[in-house]
């Protein structure tokens, strides 16, 4: 049976639509109507496997994938292994679409999980996040929710833009939904300062619009902002606010969060609160650190509840068109520069 070849990249199933970046020549496309294999990689192979998930099933190319190699699903050898060891289907995990990241977490998040991103400002958290949604939108057909808190939405979907990643397509197609809580939270707390807002007001809102773009992923950037109606030194208030809200989210099972908390350059801390490290099921921090005059972004898996995960430290970029590019692991580049 012949199949009919695409006229355009956007209906081969290796273009990214929202990054317009090709997984299989590994490069942003300037012209979607004219593919740079001229069609060639169109087609099915016959080495391909399908996975499976309660909603949908999609096809992934079974090639190996280098370590740089951000945009796809890790096919890891590990992965079957664990899988039947603990008796977890692929289909429990969210991969973050990081490669060498859903590797060491054995395929990624787990879903219907609340994730803590910590970071110092400019150490990548946002990106991060969006890195998550934006793959999940273009690569599962996982449509994702971005809760812009300390800037306006419309300024995130520019730098985005200005990063290569145009999402407008997304947008449209009701897959991603940016949403500007700015302007609702000052409403509801600078009306009276005094005045305090019920978990549930909150946690409402954010579950109607799960609810109406069926949403399987969520970001929350930052979240301390959205204890600010509260009182600053009511802490068991604010704690119990943030229990609520998590709990809440993990009861409908199948929405993976992101939470971010910015850390102050030099603090120990990881959270604002000190309660969203045991809330949250895993802990990724991001960070900056100087080897022999050179400075590196690092990410720092500290913490993997229910995934035999060690403590493991990786060195990454911030790519045009890419997003988050993990360069190796710590230890490996320290070797390197050690032997410099």
């Amino acid at each position: 049976m012949s199949i009919t070849q695409p006229v355009t990249c956007k209906s081969c199933r290796y273009f990214i639509r929202g990054m317009k970046y090709c997984t299989k020549q590994q490069q942003t496309l300037n012209d979607v109507n004219n593919p740079l294999c001229g069609g060639a990689f169109f087609s099915p192979k016959s080495s391909e496997k399908v996975l499976s998930t309660s909603s949908m099933n999609y096809t992934i190319p079974y090639t190996p994938q280098p370590a740089t190699h951000t945009l796809t699903v890790p096919r890891s050898p590990t992965l079957p292994s664990y899988s039947r060891i603990v008796g977890v289907s692929l289909t429990k995990y969210a991969p973050t679409g990081i490669n060498k990241l859903d590797e060491v977490l054995k395929g990624g998040f787990l879903r219907g999980k609340t994730y803590l991103v910590a970071g110092e400002t400019g150490a990548g958290k946002t990106i991060f996040s969006l890195h998550f949604l934006v793959y999940g939108a273009s690569q599962l057909n996982e449509s994702g929710i971005y809760l812009a808190i300390d800037e306006p939405a419309e300024h995130v979907i520019r730098g985005l833009k200005s990063l290569g990643w145009d999402v407008s397509e997304l947008i449209d197609e009701g897959k991603l939904l940016f949403l500007d809580m700015r302007t609702h939270f000052s409403k509801l707390y600078l009306k009276d300062e005094k005045r305090r807002i019920e978990p549930h007001i909150l946690i409402d809102s954010i579950i109607k619009n799960i609810r109406k773009l069926n949403a399987k992923r969520l970001v929350i950037d930052p979240i301390a902002p959205l204890m600010y109606g509260t009182k600053r030194e009511d802490i068991l208030y604010t704690r119990e606010f943030l229990r609520e809200m998590v709990f809440s989210l993990q009861r409908l099972e199948d929405v993976t969060t992101i939470m971010t908390s910015e850390i102050p350059t030099g603090s120990n801390k990881i959270s604002r609160f000190g309660v969203e490290e045991f809330l949250a099921t895993g802990i990724i921090v991001l960070g900056f650190e100087e080897i022999k005059g050179r400075v590196y972004r690092t990410m720092y898996v500290r913490k993997a509840r229910w995934c035999p995960v060690p403590p493991v430290k990786l060195i990454f970029d911030i790519v045009e068109g890419k997003g988050i590019i993990i360069k190796g692991y710590y230890e490996d580049i320290l070797r390197t520069e050690e032997g410099d």
